[in-house]
């Protein structure tokens, strides 16, 4: 097997979840920029509201809404997205971690791996 950049490997993850994105949740991000850290995926996606959602988050009760759903959707897909980090990093995903700026339009995602995959694409260069 080819040996793979940690850059290259961001890339496609931040394609998958893109995919994920638009097939799940209806559409996908305005920008996407994914890190690997030691044991951990790092995920920032930007302008994930849809034009509804950011008329609702404009009062508390809608924010608070915006975000159970969110939070809903995400948990409903958990097996997929573990199953989507598998395919890409070949880790098992131990949790994941997720929350959304209904200000900013910001959504966070952070995976923990069985392994230090940072050390390993290294390692493997």
């Amino acid at each position: 097997m080819a040996s793979i950049t940690i850059g290259q490997m961001e890339a496609q993850i931040s394609a998958a979840i893109i995919n994920f994105e638009k097939e799940y949740m209806g559409r996908g991000p305005k920008e996407i920029k994914t890190y690997i850290i030691k044991d951990m995926i790092f995920i920032r996606l930007k302008g994930v509201l849809t034009p509804a959602e950011e008329q609702l988050a404009k009062t508390d009760d809608g924010a608070n809404l915006i975000k159970r759903i969110r939070v809903q959707l995400l948990e409903s897909a958990k097996v997929l997205l573990n199953s989507i980090i598998r395919e890409i990093t070949g880790c098992t995903v131990l949790s994941l971690h997720s929350d959304i700026s209904t200000k900013t339009g910001e959504r966070i995602i952070v995976f923990t791996l069985n392994e230090d995959l940072e050390e390993d694409l290294i390692a493997s260069r």
